[in-house]
């Protein structure tokens, strides 16, 4: 039977494929989605992909993971920089977790820096745009 994985996105990840495409590429955040379907189904993963503007909703999802998840991908966006309640729901959940960022969030603006969430997952893939998605669904498969 397939382990179950929750991939988390945060706010303005929806609008991928036309947000500063400079800085985050092209592809589009369902075309992120159908690549991670299709690499977990290899893997024996089955991909429960979500996208939320609002904090609350990460929250609750990873708090509700427990028990119907082995593991959790997070891109928590601009949340990363800012929410000491994501990174205290991470932490409660005691499930592999890997933070994943499109851009390389030290090259950006010193405050992008600093992530509230990286101190309290098991790993945290930046910089390789879309493909860290993949490479996060490879480790994942590994530690759980």
């Amino acid at each position: 039977m397939a382990k179950k994985i929750l991939i988390i996105n945060g706010p303005n990840l929806n609008m991928l494929g036309t947000r500063e495409p400079g800085i985050y590429g092209t592809a589009s955040l369902d075309d992120i989605k159908a690549q991670c379907v299709d690499v977990g189904r290899s893997q024996n993963l089955d991909v429960d992909f979500r996208q939320s503007n609002h904090e609350g909703d990460l929250i609750e999802w990873i708090q509700k993971s427990p028990g119907e998840f082995a593991g959790i991908i997070i891109n928590p966006a601009a949340y990363s920089h800012t929410s000491i309640g994501l990174a205290d729901a991470l932490s409660a959940v005691n499930l592999p977790v890997i933070e994943v960022h499109i851009s390389n969030i030290f090259a950006r603006e010193t405050f992008r820096h600093h992530s509230y969430v990286s101190p309290v997952v098991s790993g945290v893939i930046c910089g390789l745009g879309p493909a860290g998605y993949t490479h996060a669904l490879n480790a994942i498969g590994e530690l759980i």
